[in-house]
């Protein structure tokens, strides 16, 4: 018993200097949060693209990394841009992106991380989602795209509307604006301390060697090995970066943990679902080829890259 209490006291201890190191990036993680929610409309977004085919997948990509949508609203701009008869490489830059990285997951992982591996996962989802692009382009072009998504995408088919950004948004209020602080920030704080804690818990329970073993600096295998485990382990982000945190004070490399977010954040529950209820399998495959080998490619490299400097 006296052991089980010294393990919870070592591990809520841990979980404490880690948010007293972080509550500043925290706090601004939310306050960011709580701004794009309020004013970014999601069909202004869509309807912005639209009228901007012509630079698509590179316009798409940035509303992807720049926008806090969950995998509904992902979902709903997707759905936008197919009624709007936008080709495939835009839609697929933007379904690879937008579950990576958002401005307060940036803001939040450089509190953990530190801004160098920050700003490389940030770089990462904007990289990843050019390249998702310009295979679907490729394909497109070549037909292995064709007939691809559940519903004709034809304006105004099957009930979906073009979006419009005609319609103007109530204005916030500075209580409106508080209150959606005080939401992004409690949730932000709940799933920072419930999954930090099971990864220092993990971190005192597991042998450290082992997770160096497997996932360490000139290990070969634990950035790929970081990929795979990041799809069904992956949870969201204000659980996953921290949990990634702790496995990196274990002995996890930095290019694994960058892996592991970035297979896990696009190929999570709510990113595939919401994939499949719009598009066939050729398309979901691409997007999940393009995260796993994104993954593992910016993950060696980043390896390789902190090696050298």
């Amino acid at each position: 018993m006296t052991l089980l209490i010294e393990l919870f006291a070592k591990t809520l201890s841990q979980v404490w200097h880690t948010l007293t190191a972080n509550w500043l990036f925290l706090f601004a993680s939310a306050v960011v949060a709580a701004a794009l929610k309020l004013y970014v409309d999601q069909d202004r977004v869509a309807a912005f693209l639209q009228r901007n085919r012509k630079a698509g997948v590179l316009l798409a990509t940035g509303a992807a990394v720049g926008t806090p949508l969950c995998s509904c609203g992902t979902t709903a701009i997707i759905l936008g841009m197919m009624a709007g008869n936008m080709p495939w490489a835009p839609i697929i830059a933007f379904m690879v992106a937008s579950p990576l990285t958002s401005p307060q997951e940036l803001v939040f992982s450089a509190g953990l991380f530190g801004w160098n591996f920050a700003l490389a996962f940030f770089g990462a989802s904007i990289v990843l989602g050019l390249m998702g692009g310009a295979a679907a382009h490729m394909l497109e072009a070549r037909g292995w795209l064709a007939n691809q998504a559940r519903f004709k995408s034809i304006s105004g088919a099957s009930g979906l509307a073009v979006p419009t950004d005609s319609v103007q948004k109530p204005r916030v209020t500075l209580n409106q604006f508080l209150n959606e602080i005080y939401l992004a920030g409690k949730r932000l704080v709940l799933f920072f301390f419930g999954f930090a804690f099971i990864g220092y818990l993990l971190n005192n329970l597991i042998p450290s060697q082992w997770i160096s073993t497997l996932f360490g600096e000139g290990q070969i295998y634990g950035v790929p090995l970081a990929a795979i485990l990041g799809i069904p382990f992956y949870f969201n982000t204000e659980a996953s970066l921290p949990l990634a945190r702790a496995l990196m004070d274990a002995g996890m490399s930095q290019g694994a943990a960058l892996a592991f977010l970035v297979t896990g954040s696009g190929t999570s529950i709510g990113a595939i679902v919401g994939a499949l209820t719009i598009a066939r399998w050729r398309v979901v495959a691409l997007v999940i080829a393009t995260l796993l080998i994104g993954a593992v490619a910016f993950g060696y490299g980043y390896n390789i890259l902190l090696g050298v400097l």
